[in-house]
């Protein structure tokens, strides 16, 4: 094995996703030796789907969001036989945010006290007013586009940029809602609305969730990753990490990895994990050894267990009215909180939150696998009828906060291999009767929603496939080292030197989109990493 320098440096960072961004990016200015090792590589907007003429099919091949399906040279297979919804991550740099929608979304001040208010899960070991600072932070870097005052969320959360036009699309939304007397807000977006630093102003492609051809999205790529290595951080792409070593006394001395074939050793004073709730935990039971024989960091068994994916579920409605529904951003154009907290009266607990999202493609809206028509329908008539469906739709969509259940779960798998012949995560995941309870509520809601708007049509879709790229759970973060894996800056409790800094560390998972959140708690452990490392020089 090759040593892939000779000295140490301050921070080794697994993942170059949003959190690894954050991490590097935060330590280099502070002016830490920083390396990032990404199994991916560079994604070029003009390589992304939407520049082609077929664009939807080109979309279905390496652009999709499923690994299993996509099975680009630097994905892992996932075992997904014991699991009701199928994981969806994609490996580069910037990691998921390549597909993700770009719905910049905050948990609420009731997500952090679940145990206390609802007496379920447990409540995380830091408050919404503790992060709330980084929140900010986080979206005045890359200019969230949105309007304040959103009367579900404290004062003070005041996006800097303007928001994005509501389109005609939002406008039905918004009156629905009015009609109904519900909550509803223009949703944040982390899109620009107006060119700000590396990134240009949304030209409303419609095209997010396969990356953004114009450079408008921040995917962290582009919102971070320039910042970080101008800063000094040094990233190294198509470096798949196998093993976090530890010396003699069980602390962290660095990362192996594999690049083509050969094998390195880089070492570190500090290692930080940002590879995902799904990399992060496999990564962890990789890594045992004989002071750690259960896995790295896994004294309380925790480790991989609590796995939470968000499913989504959505009902489209189709209506007479000429919507623009092909128009940007995919995201959302408004959302909703009305039915976000606890309600004992509906039988569950803990609630979902709704958002209305534009409905691009024709595949999309006629030959997907949800409402497949019969080949001789794909004509004439038929044809011209999904053509005139794709400009009136309306996709309200839903986030179920599915709670914490230990057996759901990432293990290893005991054939499954990757391409280096390092073991594969299986999941497990199974929906419980809280999620099912929640699920059937919002989809009612859903439909009455459309109703409101005068929908000529609606199609109902129990479970969006594909979309839970929500990796939440899988190394809690606690005080208690007994009930938990990290501590409230995200450091492992058996472990000194180790901290993870990805959606793994999540308590509960809301049913907010939780790349903000996942930002946040980056940015709080990377400063407060910096402070351990500068106290050690």
């Amino acid at each position: 094995m090759n040593e892939a320098s000779d000295d140490k440096y301050d921070a080794v960072i697994v993942g170059s996703g949003p959190s690894g961004a954050i991490t590097a990016h935060t330590l280099a200015k502070a002016g830490f030796r920083v390396i990032c090792l990404e199994q991916g590589d560079y994604t070029l907007p003009s390589d992304y789907a939407a520049n082609y003429d077929m664009w939807e099919l080109v979309a279905r091949g390496h652009w999709q969001s499923d690994p299993g399906l996509r099975r680009n040279p630097a994905d892992y297979p996932l075992d997904v036989t014991e699991t009701d919804l199928a994981p969806s991550m994609y490996n580069a740099v910037g990691g998921s945010t390549i597909h993700y929608s770009a719905l910049w979304s905050r948990l609420s001040p009731s997500d952090f006290r679940v145990r206390t208010l609802d007496g379920v899960a447990d409540d995380w070991p830091i408050t919404y007013d503790a992060l709330a600072p980084f929140y900010d932070e986080i979206d005045e870097f890359i200019g969230v586009s949105g309007v304040e005052g959103d009367p579900a969320f404290p004062e003070g959360l005041s996006p800097r940029l303007p928001p994005m036009p509501l389109g005609r699309l939002g406008l039905k939304a918004a009156e629905s809602m009015n009609k109904l007397g519900w909550h509803w807000w223009p949703h944040a977006n982390a899109i620009p609305s107006q060119k700000i630093g590396s990134l240009a102003a949304c030209a409303r492609w419609g095209a997010c969730i396969q990356g953004c051809p114009e450079g408008a999205k921040a995917s962290f790529d582009m919102a971070y990753w320039p910042s970080a290595i101008k800063a000094g951080a040094k990233l190294v792409t198509g470096a798949r990490v196998s093993r976090i070593t530890v010396d003699k006394d069980g602390a962290a001395t660095g990362a192996e990895w594999i690049k083509n074939g050969e094998k390195f050793h880089t070492r570190g004073k500090q290692v930080v994990l940002c590879a995902n709730g799904i990399g992060t935990s496999r990564l962890l039971l990789l890594s045992a050894s004989e002071r750690h024989q259960r896995g790295l960091a896994n004294s309380s068994g925790l480790v991989g267990k609590n796995l939470m994916l968000h499913p989504n579920c959505t009902v489209i409605g189709y209506y007479i009215e000429d919507l623009e529904s092909w128009r940007g951003p995919v995201g959302s154009a408004v959302s909703s909180m009305q039915f976000f907290e606890t309600d004992l009266s509906r039988g569950f607990v803990r609630g979902p939150k709704m958002h209305a999202c534009a409905t691009p493609g024709l595949l999309f809206n006629g030959i997907d696998p949800h409402r497949l028509l019969p080949f001789d329908a794909l004509w004439g008539v038929n044809f011209h009828q999904v053509i005139r469906d794709a400009r009136s739709a309306i996709f309200w969509g839903a986030n179920i906060d599915d709670l914490p259940e230990e057996s759901n779960m990432v293990t290893l798998d005991s054939d499954l291999r990757d391409s280096d012949g390092i073991p594969a995560p299986k999941v497990n995941y199974r929906y419980s009767e809280n999620t099912l309870k929640m699920r059937s509520f919002v989809m009612a809601k859903l439909v009455e929603i459309h109703m409101a708007g005068g929908a000529k049509k609606v199609v109902e879709i129990f479970d969006l496939k594909g979309e839970p790229g929500h990796l939440l759970g899988t190394a809690r973060m606690g005080h208690d080292p007994k009930t938990s894996v990290v501590d409230e800056f995200g450091r492992a409790h058996d472990v000194p030197n180790l901290v993870i800094s990805d959606g793994s560390i999540f308590v509960t998972g809301g049913a907010a989109n939780p790349t903000s959140t996942i930002t946040a708690l980056a940015l709080r452990n990377a400063k407060k990493l910096s402070e351990t490392l500068s106290r050690a020089k």
